[in-house]
């Protein structure tokens, strides 16, 4: 079993930065991916990034629209995986949700294992 525990967050104006972190406690060594996820005003949930945790070749996947405004990155232990968002855009509010998968990848859905509680961002224009 896996806890995620997700923090930071907060309210910025458009062009402000952000970072949010989210942990992950348990079973940790199961993991194959990390990532976020955010529930705008439409309560669609869709994915925003993800970071290959396990082995050596890590690599991350960025939604287009945050391309080159965020930028994930994972702690030395693997445990904790941040979101630095920089020129944040009010397209960018929603709740945050940290994702994990233990044998799959948090791109998909349906291979998302646990989630945290979720973290608010709100974004003034």
């Amino acid at each position: 079993q896996v806890h995620l525990q997700g923090s930071g967050g907060g309210s910025v104006q458009a062009g402000g930065s952000l970072n949010i972190s989210c942990t992950a406690s348990g079973h940790t060594y199961t993991l194959n991916t990390m990532g976020w996820y955010r529930e705008g005003t439409g309560d669609l949930r869709e994915g925003v990034a993800t970071y290959y945790t396990a082995g050596t070749d890590r690599s991350a996947w960025l939604r287009d629209s945050v391309k080159g405004r965020f930028t994930i990155s994972l702690s030395d232990d693997k445990n904790t995986v941040y979101l630095q968002m920089n020129n944040l855009k009010p397209e960018d509010a929603g709740i945050y949700f940290c994702a994990a998968s233990q044998w799959g990848s948090t791109q998909i859905p349906g291979e998302i294992d646990y989630w945290d509680q979720g973290t608010q961002v709100t974004v003034s224009s």
